[in-house]
C-alpha cells in the first residue's frame, strides 16, 4: 500500500460538470476513476444517468461502473466494500483515486466508514410492502409520524431510504440520524473537492440534459432494460427518468409529461444534493462555470496537500 496517495473526490450536485473535472485531474495527476454514482453502477443504464461512453473515458479506466444488473439491488453496504478495495488496489498501483459522483449516502459511507445498523428482513419486508401499496408517499407519512427529523431530510420521492430510516427507527428506537457517522477526517485523507453552478444556470443545464436523453433514446432504453427485467429491480426502477419512462410505457400519462416530470424530479434531487453536500466543512467548492476549473481544482489539491487553504467558492 502506497500510503503517500491521496485520493480526490470530485463531488456536488447532478449537472455540474463533475465527469470532465474528474478525467482532468485523472489526466493531470495519473488518476483512476472511481464511480460513486449509485444507478451507473447499472448495466445499460447509460442514457439516463449521463454515463460516459467508453469512447469519451480518455483510455483512463473508471472503477463501479456497470458492475449491477438491473435485476439486482444497489445497496450502500456493498458498494463501500467493492469502492474500497478498488481505491486500495489503485493506491497500491502508485496512482491516484479519483472519485467521482454525487451520491450522498455514497460519500459519506465510503469516506466516513459509516458502519450500518443490522437489518431484519421481516421488518424490512413490512415497510417495502407499504412502499409498493401505497408509494413513496406512504411510506413518507409513516416515517413523518416515527422520526420528522428524518422525514425532513429524506427526499420525499426515495422510498428505498425512507424504507430503510423506517427499519433502522424500528430496530433500534432511535432516530435514523443517530445511525449516521460523524464529520472527521475522511478516510485515506482524501481531498474533496465540491462542484457547484449558480442555480439558475443549473436549472438550464438539467432543462438541456433531460431534452438530450429523451432525445438521444431513453425511451427505447428504458424498453429494453425492461425486456431484462427492470419492472423486477427494487432500486433501478425507481431511478429518475426511468421511473416516469416506465409510467409513460404503462400509459399513464404522454411522453411530455414523462419528461416534465423526469427534469422536475432531478432539480428536487439536486437541491437535496446541495443542501447535503454544502453541510460538509471538508469540501472545498468550486464554480463549474470557471473557465479555469481543472487548474483551480489542480491549486485546491496542492493548498491542501500542502496543508495551505484551499480557494471556496
Amino acid at each position: 500500500m502506497n500510503d503517500s496517495v491521496r485520493p480526490i473526490a470530485v463531488v456536488g450536485p447532478t449537472a455540474t460538470g463533475k465527469s470532465d473535472l474528474g478525467l482532468d485531474l485523472a489526466e493531470a495527476l495519473g488518476g483512476e476513476i472511481v464511480n460513486i454514482d449509485a444507478m451507473q453502477q447499472y448495466r445499460g443504464m447509460d442514457i439516463g444517468t449521463a454515463k460516459l461512453p467508453v469512447e469519451e473515458r480518455r483510455g483512463i479506466p473508471h472503477h463501479q461502473l456497470d458492475v449491477l444488473d438491473v435485476t439486482e439491488t444497489a445497496t450502500v453496504a456493498r458498494y463501500q466494500s467493492a469502492a474500497t478495495a478498488d481505491i486500495d488496489a489503485i493506491r497500491a498501483r502508485g496512482r491516484v483515486p479519483v472519485v467521482v459522483g454525487g451520491s450522498m449516502m455514497y460519500v459519506q459511507a465510503l469516506l466516513d466508514e459509516w458502519q450500518f445498523p443490522a437489518t431484519d428482513p421481516q421488518v424490512r419486508a413490512k415497510w417495502e410492502a407499504v412502499l409498493e401499496d401505497g408509494g413513496p408517499a406512504a411510506v413518507h407519512e409513516a416515517l413523518k409520524r416515527s422520526d420528522p427529523v428524518a422525514a425532513e431530510t429524506i427526499l420525499p420521492t426515495d422510498g428505498r431510504r425512507m424504507v430503510r430510516a423506517l427499519e433502522v427507527v424500528e430496530l433500534t428506537g432511535l432516530p435514523f440520524a443517530a445511525s449516521q457517522p460523524t464529520i472527521g477526517e475522511p478516510r485515506w485523507d482524501t481531498v474533496i473537492l465540491g462542484v457547484d453552478r449558480e442555480t439558475e444556470e443549473l436549472d438550464r443545464r438539467i432543462a438541456e440534459r433531460t431534452d438530450k436523453m429523451f432525445e438521444h433514446g431513453l425511451v427505447d432504453e428504458v424498453r429494453t432494460l425492461l425486456e431484462h427485467g427492470l419492472r423486477d429491480g427494487v432500486t433501478a426502477r425507481r431511478a429518475i427518468g426511468y421511473a416516469q419512462v416506465i409510467e409513460y410505457l404503462d400509459g399513464e400519462y404522454d411522453l411530455a409529461h414523462a419528461r416534465e416530470r423526469t427534469f422536475i424530479g432531478t432539480r428536487r434531487y439536486v437541491r437535496r444534493q446541495r443542501s447535503w453536500f454544502r453541510r460538509d466543512p471538508r469540501i472545498h467548492w468550486l464554480d463549474g462555470a470557471d473557465p479555469e476549473l481543472t487548474a483551480s481544482a489542480l491549486r485546491a489539491v496542492t493548498d491542501a496537500q500542502t496543508g495551505g487553504t484551499p480557494g471556496t467558492r
